[in-house]
């Protein structure tokens, strides 16, 4: 969406905000022994609480375009995103992608984070922080009058540099009055291509990176997206509003 008006601004960094306490919530939670079920329970009970609504329960994304079970993207190891939080305890070493989103006021924020449960291997924790390098340099890329494939690149290069895998198949997107809208926001390409980036646009950058090849496979649940060589992954994911003072990330406490 382009966000024009001050209140539709006010009303994003609002939500923004709350599902940066949300997540951050969560993410204290993912330790060896904790169960995906009550971080769901939990998830559902604060955003209850704040008077929101859940951004992805029942949204149609399955691979039939059956509605998402829960309201936590749960994506554990080898799951790179979009995985439900069905019944899972966690152990020493999981590397959990949470991707939770929020309806505030009509408006529609998305955040996500990556968490090593306990000790974490130097493979995972080089793969945690590369991926967390990539959301930075890729909003960073996002200046106004840039455009789609700048961000893009920006976090291509990062991949690049730690020889990480990357899905070519997903991808951050525009959000705002939908969950899911215009531009497509490419994890890869080249520097002027795509998209004009305009002030007011948001959007959510979200890269993902894998330990592997990069290339996926849907789960038999039709929801989870799965690396093909089992290798593990990282996702991060921030909310941000183009502005003509460079770009400004709306997921922040």
């Amino acid at each position: 969406m382009i966000a024009k008006s001050k209140d539709e601004i006010k009303d994003l960094r609002e939500g923004g905000r709350r599902l940066a306490r949300h997540v951050r919530m969560l993410s204290e939670m993912v330790i060896p022994g904790a169960q995906a079920l009550d971080i769901e329970a939990r998830a559902k009970e604060m955003v209850e609480k704040d008077g929101d609504l859940l951004a992805f329960l029942g949204y149609p994304s399955g691979k039939h375009g059956e509605k998402f079970p829960t309201g936590l993207c749960f994506s554990v190891n080898d799951a790179v995103v979009h995985a439900p939080a069905f019944e899972y305890v966690i152990k020493e070493g999981d590397v959990v992608s949470l991707d939770f989103g929020i309806r505030h006021k009509g408006l529609y924020t998305d955040h996500a984070a990556t968490v090593i449960a306990g000790a974490g291997s130097a493979e995972d924790i080089r793969l945690v922080a590369g991926t967390y390098e990539a959301l930075a340099v890729g909003i960073k890329a996002a200046q106004l009058g840039d455009k789609t494939g700048d961000i893009g690149y920006a976090v291509e290069q990062v991949a690049k540099k730690y020889h990480f895998g990357f899905p070519k198949n997903l991808a951050g997107h525009g959000v705002g009055r939908e969950v899911h809208e215009d531009p497509h926001v490419p994890n890869f390409g080249f520097p002027r291509s795509g998209t004009r980036l305009e002030e007011g646009l948001v959007i959510a950058i979200e890269p993902m990176m894998t330990l592997g090849t990069g290339d996926l496979y849907v789960d038999k649940n039709n929801f989870s997206y799965k690396t093909k060589d089992g290798s593990r992954s990282a996702h991060a994911e921030h909310t941000i509003i183009i502005t003509a003072n460079g770009p400004e990330i709306l997921t922040k406490e």
